[in-house]
Order: C-alpha cells, then structure tokens, then sequence
C-alpha cells in the first residue's frame, strides 16, 4: 500500500512539474497590507511588484501575483469582464437590501410565470420608458442578457437564413446563432470616426435571406455610443430593406460625460426593434442573471407570432430567477442616482488613464472610448517583425509581463487587443507601465521612411484596407 501511495504522489508530480518550482523573491522583501511581493518576470532588473495572475489558466509560470479579495484566489487578469470580479466595484446597499429582504418572503421561493411575474415586468417597462411607450405585455424576463439574445435570435430567424452582427463585435451573437443553424454575416465599424457603423458595409451584407441586424451600442469591446443622427441613419437602412433589429443593449447609460445614450427603438417609426437588457452591467450584479427581451413594434409588422414565439421559449427554463425578479422592482426604483453616477464617474477615469499612459507605449493606439467598461487598442505589428500577428504578441506579453488582454482575433478583428477598465486604479496602471515595457523592448529598433510613417500613424489608406483584408482571410 505505502509503494501505491509513493506512485501515486511520483506520477502526480510529473503531471504538474510546474507547483514545485520555487519562485524567486526579492531579498529582504517586506510585503505589507498582507499581500505577496514577487518579483516580475521579463524587467530588467526584477524590481519588487505586486501584481495579478489568471488563476483560471491553472498556469505557474508567472511570478507576479496578489490574493483576490473575493475568493482568495491568486490573479493576474487584466481582460476580466466581469466588473464585480476585483471587489473594488459593490452594488449599491439598498440592491443588497431589497435582496435580503426579499428573500424573507415565501413567494420567493416558488416557481413564477416562465415570462416573469407581471409587477416585475410592469418595473422593467417604467424604467425602460426612455425606450419608447411600453407595458409590461411587451416584457419578457430572461436568465441574463445573453438568454434574452438567444431566444431573440431562435424567434426571428430560421436554419439558414442570415443575421448581420458588428466587426468588432462581442462573439457571443454569432456563437449562439451558429448553434441555431443562423448564417452569420459581418458588417464593419470604423474606428477612425469612434467605430461608427460602416453604413454601406451594412447595407452590402443584406440579401433576402437576412432576417435581422445585431446593433450594439454601447459597444463591447469599442466602448462607442452613437448619436441620435447615426442610429436614425442605421434605422433608415434597415427600413429601406424591411428588416428588424436586435438592440443589444446592456451597457445602456454606461455613457461618459459630454455624451449620451440613445435607444434605438426611441428613433424607430416603423422598424421593428427587439431590445435585450438586463440588470448585470449598470447594477453590477452579473452573477444574479436577470435580463430581459422589450418588444417595440409599433406597427404591428411582427403581429402576433413573434410574442407568441419568445413566450413559448421562454418556457423551457421554467422562467429566470424568482428571488430575483420579486426584489426587481426594488432594485430598478430605489437604487440612487448617486450610484450610477459614482460608477460611471470611476470608469470614465480609468478610460482616461488608460489612454493617457499608452499613448506612450510605442507601436501601440489606444482608441478613446465612448462608454460602457472596455478599450480597443491597435497594435502595429509591422514594428513588432517578431510576431506573426497580435495573438503572439499578446501570448509573449502575457508570458514576460504577467499582463493579459484579450486579443482583436475574439472579436473578429486583428491587429487589436482590448482592455478592461474596471480594474483597480493600482492594477491598470501597473498593466499599462508593463505593456509599454514589453512595446519598447521588443518593437524594430531601426526603422526606415516607411516604418517612420507607420509609427506617425501616416499608413496610406489602401495600404492599411489591404492589411486588414490579408488578416481577415
């Protein structure tokens, strides 16, 4: 038995070879505040920092790490998504409040109407009023956004037909539309003018075989908020060729100062708009997956068939959940301006930072967002000859300066990377000094007229069209 045993630990030693390198630490290293000091790989003189790693890639071969204050896991994420996920961001106290109480109550125990209890829903239509003239008829209640998207897509399109989502764009569209049997057809923003629609992209993509068009504002991962003029432009193609649209929607009032959010189905007069939503962004709740589907059809073009549709799919969960929803309309009338505002407040000065710091970062552009809670940022890969493309940048980054962003490649667009802005103000900074190192130890050293020109941002424009297309194909 003792020899099994002695087997056993020997082979579970030799699959993970990894948990029994020691890690270098500075000496005379003096952590405070109970977090761990390490040293970083890839500096040049492995100063003393303290950083994140991501504990969901179960790899060790990074150095710089601090314990999560949620889970006590030990991180280093800077492409994390979820803004709760750092605890430096907490919903407001009335949120957890009207939770606490809630649950007190008996009926929030009990299994509820698949499409929603009617007061809950009757909440959701008074604090989407910005949207347009709703009831709580026009309401369905989901398991998250991502629910209300599924069955918006399952409802309106069938096997084989097409439906048009952004590039770039958050995949989780085409992932879902794809499973469904939907042809996903791309058309393009432009990030030249704030990552606008490409509105004769738009238009060149539908056939009669389109069966809707994905409008994401504000934008994950572009973090654009359109103007009125541009949505009612959008609204016009879509008119001109009698096809709804699915306004995805969940960053809505995640807007920065000196703009404002509009609901595309408020600009609509006789486009059918399908608006999905939810509680997990603006309330930071993401994990109590609440989201809805708003119908706007002010026409009737859809008639009957469509609402009939999402009821009967929203059946096959049994509805989302009912301690959530009986506490809903608490959360969506009592939570304080002051909260969102604080919020907003916050991400906004991240964005700012962010953007101030890697303008430095030589061969990098980082594109100013507009809202919601992310940046883009073009990496010139012609400075960088070593890298094929940014996924190896970005694997070699991650691998030298324990820095992890998402790569364009997610979003269907190349040469790009995105960050997350909900971060600690300590850690994003951190990051972005660590990303401008990596750019200046690893970006051509001597550059010639035409790498100049790249570097000044003076790349023609049919040079810069037929890069894009190369990595697209």
């Amino acid at each position: 038995m003792k020899e099994m045993k002695k087997k056993q630990k020997k082979k579970e030693g030799k699959e993970r070879p990894r948990r029994e390198k020691k890690r270098e630490t500075p000496k005379k290293a003096k952590p405070s505040s109970g977090k761990k000091s390490t040293t970083v790989k890839g500096t040049k003189k492995n100063k003393k920092q303290v950083g994140w790693f991501c504990h969901a890639c179960e790899e060790d071969r990074m150095d710089a790490m601090r314990r999560c204050s949620r889970c006590s896991k030990w991180y280093h994420e800077e492409c994390v998504g979820d803004p709760t996920a750092f605890g430096n961001l907490q919903p407001s106290e009335n949120i957890i409040d009207a939770i606490c109480d809630t649950a007190k109550q008996n009926d929030s125990r009990n299994y509820g109407p698949t499409i929603g209890h009617r007061d809950a829903r009757q909440a959701v239509a008074e604090y989407s009023a910005h949207q347009g003239t709703i009831t709580a008829d026009d309401v369905i209640l989901c398991s998250g956004c991502s629910h209300a998207i599924d069955i918006t897509l399952s409802v309106l399109a069938n096997a084989g037909q097409n439906v048009l989502i952004p590039r770039p764009g958050y995949l989780i569209h085409k992932t879902l539309g794809e499973g469904l049997g939907i042809v996903i057809k791309f058309y393009d923003l432009l990030p030249d003018q704030n990552w606008q629609v490409d509105l004769e992209s738009l238009e060149s993509q539908i056939d009669e075989n389109t069966a809707a068009i994905v409008v994401n504002n504000p934008s994950n991962p572009c973090g654009s908020v359109y103007t009125r003029e541009h949505l009612l432009d959008i609204v016009d193609v879509a008119s001109r060729n009698r096809v709804p649209i699915i306004a995805d929607e969940i960053y809505e009032h995640l807007v920065f100062s000196d703009y404002k959010f509009t609901a595309i189905s408020s600009v609509s007069k006789d486009v059918p708009v399908l608006t999905c939503s939810g509680v997990t962004k603006r309330f930071l709740i993401p994990g109590w997956r609440l989201g809805w589907v708003i119908i706007h059809d002010r026409q009737n073009i859809l008639n009957k068939e469509i609402r009939n549709g999402l009821m009967s799919l929203a059946t096959r969960i049994l509805g989302p959940n009912t301690l959530i929803q009986k506490a809903l309309p608490r959360i969506l009338k009592e939570t304080p301006q002051s909260f969102y505002d604080d919020t907003i407040r916050f991400i906004e000065s991240q964005a700012k930072l962010a953007y101030q710091e890697l303008q430095k970062a030589p061969g990098l552009r980082p594109i100013m967002p507009q809202g919601s809670m992310y940046m883009m940022i073009e990496i010139k890969t012609s400075l960088f000859p070593k890298f094929d493309n940014e996924l190896q940048f970005i694997s070699k980054m991650c691998n030298e300066q324990s820095v992890l962003c998402i790569p364009g490649k997610c979003f269907n667009y190349p040469n790009y990377m995105r960050i997350v802005l909900t971060v600690p103000e300590e850690i994003l900074r951190e990051a972005c000094l660590r990303i401008t190192q990596f750019c200046e130890e690893h970006m051509l050293k001597k550059l010639d007229n035409d790498v100049v020109s790249i570097v000044n941002d003076e790349p023609t424009r049919v040079a810069a069209k037929q890069n894009f297309q190369k990595n697209i194909a």
